[in-house]
């Protein structure tokens, strides 16, 4: 009797470990991280829709709570300082403190003891996109709606927003400035360059290559969250986005995504839509900085950044492949002719005219190529070595999870043009900088500069004349 309890006894131990190891399996497998985004989806498009939009009052309550958590969002803006449209600038550090701390106690600490102590601000740690384990192409809400009227294409995504308030972003709709034709000033009109108003606009002004460039610029081409399938990010089917939805007017307008080329999801960067403004003087290009030229860009970009840099998923979704001698050419040759906005402090070797700089602006330039070293990334007359460079920002915080992003390395990054660049915020490559104020009290903390505030002072009011 004993030997058969004994039997069952380990019958049933031998039953419930196969059963662990199955389970095991199973949830090994869900976990296996792949490069790939699913081809063959089997969920309803009508299922997915209402999963998501169900989700997203929750989705979008995190993001902003976390923004709120990191962040002084209100509108103050900087007095007498304008984008060269004529936007107000914010001012002042907006990235919160530790309780009891201030920025000359943190200036002071050593980066180990920062890091040990968990003092490094969060609104320095690296900004998630707005649903980060989702990712994919956002715009804010008024070029949106501006897209809608004139074209009556719809941006709206169904599962999220964006997410930053519009005071933090640059101007809409931008001016545009050529280098062939200075002497046009702004050259959009005060409108939204599209499909609907292009020729109008440029007929007269470019060449008809160049008109060409921009009509494609301007046309709309299946995108990862934008297109026809049954795993877009849209309630009807998208004839997709164009080139000038992110770079609007060949600018900006600070709208989101994550790069392509890194995995797992979690390490993605959050993305910040960079200027095309100066993109004659640019030699790198892309998130990692693998491509050499802008017609490399514009090529790459519709092959496969559009796609979160997966050519299964373009094949599927309806990839747009250039041609390369005339398309490709039409396109980087316009976006060639993009120019920096007006500097009139400046004199022809890009440092200041001291008949026109102010004391502050004089004292923050001595600074720039003095004591703070900024001038080794950000030479003049362009204020880009064209390089990358390594900020080790790892050193002051312990990798963290926050809202699906993995706060952990940034690794090397470019280092994007200053000139004109009050008319870009926010800073960095993934938004995470509000203000030129918190950019130089970044800075100020990753170089250990130890700067007084009038130096700080001096600093911002020195690039805003950039």
């Amino acid at each position: 009797m004993r030997q058969k309890s004994r039997k069952v006894r380990w019958v049933v131990i031998g039953a419930l470990c196969a059963f662990v190891m199955t389970i095991g399996a199973v949830y090994a497998q869900e976990m296996v991280q792949s490069s790939y985004s699913p081809v063959d989806i089997k969920e309803p498009f009508a299922k997915t829709m209402a999963r998501m939009k169900a989700a997203k009052p929750e989705v979008m309550k995190r993001q902003m709570d976390l923004l709120k958590e990191r962040y002084d969002l209100s509108n103050r803006p900087a007095k007498g300082v304008t984008m060269s449209g004529g936007k107000a600038v914010q001012e002042g550090v907006r990235a919160k403190l530790p309780k009891g701390m201030t920025w000359e106690k943190l200036a002071n600490m050593a980066p180990e003891e920062i890091r040990k102590e968990d003092l490094w601000p969060i609104g320095f740690l690296p900004l998630p996109h707005p649903n980060h384990r989702e990712g994919g192409q956002v715009f804010p809400k008024f070029h949106i709606d501006e897209i809608k009227k004139q074209e009556g294409r719809d941006l709206t995504r169904f599962d999220l927003d964006y997410d930053l308030p519009d005071h933090f972003l640059p101007e809409f709709p931008a001016p545009i400035y050529l280098t062939t034709r200075p002497d046009l000033g702004d050259v959009s009109q005060g409108k939204v360059v599209t499909i609907m108003n292009y020729y109008e606009l440029f007929n007269g002004i470019l060449n008809p290559k160049q008109i060409e460039g921009v009509r494609l610029l301007v046309t709309p081409f299946p995108q990862q969250q934008f297109n026809q399938t049954e795993d877009r990010r849209s309630e009807l089917p998208s004839r997709g986005v164009t080139c000038f939805d992110c770079h609007l007017n060949g600018h900006t307008n600070a709208s989101t995504h994550l790069v392509g080329d890194i995995r797992p999801q979690e390490f993605r960067h959050g993305l910040d839509t960079p200027s095309l403004r100066g993109v004659n003087i640019q030699r790198l290009f892309g998130s990692q900085r693998a491509l050499k030229s802008v017609e490399d860009f514009t090529e790459f970009e519709q092959r496969a950044a559009y796609f979160d840099g997966d050519p299964v998923i373009a094949t599927k979704k309806g990839v747009n492949v250039l041609e390369r001698a005339s398309q490709v050419h039409f396109m980087a040759e316009f976006q060639e002719l993009l120019d920096f906005p007006p500097a009139p402090k400046l004199n022809i070797y890009g440092k200041l005219d001291q008949k026109k700089a102010t004391e502050s602006e004089m004292r923050g330039e001595e600074l720039f190529f003095g004591k703070t070293k900024c001038s080794v990334c950000h030479p003049a007359p362009y204020y880009t070595d064209n390089l990358m460079h390594n900020l080790k920002t790892e050193r002051f915080f312990k990798p963290r999870m926050v809202n699906g992003r993995m706060a952990a390395v940034d690794g090397p990054i470019k280092t994007f043009p200053l000139r004109g660049i009050k008319d870009s915020p926010p800073y960095l490559h993934d938004r995470r900088l509000l203000t030129l104020d918190d950019t130089v009290e970044f800075f100020n903390l990753v170089q250990e500069l130890k700067l007084t505030d009038q130096e700080k002072r001096d600093l911002v009011n020195f690039m805003r004349a950039l």
